[in-house]
């Protein structure tokens, strides 16, 4: 299983601010999102705003992507119209996605072009209905969850570690699995590079995340490494495979290697450390 592009990192950058969506451009994150929907007043300017600059950067950050605004609100439609005639663009974030139906939706203004859809899961309702949404549409490439507004919908605090969102993270986690597209965890919730922060990485890291949406460029260095794998881990990634091929073709579908069975399971594991690290 592989996944095009690597996001181990997203910096998420407000569409209608040229300063911070222009420095976002020229950061290290895997993937920039300009942000059509969150604290942007001013809709029609952020969307020309945000058409101007792409027209003018093209492909020169690589991956950029587009969050609109909900598909209930009077400024979606606008908004993937003018997606579909962005230059270089990877896809259209959909905030608050509910059902199938708004994967749907969202897969037919789209129609066309080969732009992309991410999922950010912000609502009981879109848990509820995960596993729906993760095999709606082949235009889908991600999920993602929105801690803000879930944790307001759900009555949990803000300051609520890692460990309490463990049952959404899996249920995302798996459902993006099941459906071969990659799992992206929220921001945190602080815009600090700090111990917690660290922390937040390594936890949905050590759950099999493919990575984490950021709010700051500060956090792009601890959140690019968390989520890529160790030289270490790559070595024996390879090693794995090695012995793997080997057994194969002596015609045996097991070995062993350092005194530990391996099979198709562990060489599932060993691939996708592979490609999380762009070794394959």
């Amino acid at each position: 299983m592989s996944y095009s592009p690597r996001r181990r990192t997203v910096l998420i950058a407000p569409g209608s601010d040229e300063r911070k969506a222009r420095k976002a451009l020229a950061s290290t994150a895997d993937e920039v999102v300009l942000d059509l929907e969150d604290a942007v007043t001013d809709k029609d300017r952020a969307r020309e705003l945000v058409r101007r600059i792409l027209s003018e950067t093209g492909r020169d950050h690589g991956v950029v992507s587009v969050r609109v605004n909900g598909l209930s609100t009077p400024w979606a439609k606008d908004d993937l119209a003018t997606c579909t005639e962005l230059p270089a663009l990877a896809s259209v974030v959909l905030p608050k996605t509910e059902s199938a139906q708004d994967m749907i939706q969202a897969d037919h203004a789209l129609a066309g072009t080969d732009i992309g859809l991410q999922a950010l899961i912000e609502t009981p309702l879109g848990v509820r209905n995960i596993d729906e949404i993760a095999a709606a549409t082949a235009r889908l490439e991600s999920v993602i969850i929105g801690y803000a507004d879930l944790g307001a919908a759900l009555g949990r605090a803000r300051s609520a570690p890692p460990q309490h969102w463990l049952a959404i993270q899996d249920r995302v986690l798996i459902a993006a699995r099941a459906a071969g597209i990659a799992a992206i965890d929220g921001p945190h919730l602080a815009i600090t590079a700090d111990g917690r922060f660290r922390q937040a990485c390594e936890w949905t890291a050590a759950l099999g995340f493919d990575g984490k949406w950021v709010i700051h460029p500060t956090q792009i260095d601890i959140a690019t490494t968390t989520f890529t794998p160790s030289d270490s881990a790559v070595h024996e990634a390879k090693r794995v495979l090695a012995a793997l091929d080997e057994a194969e073709a002596h015609g045996n579908g097991a070995t062993q290697l350092d005194g530990q069975m391996l099979d198709e399971a562990v060489a599932v594991a060993a691939r996708r450390v592979l490609v999380q690290a762009r070794e394959r």
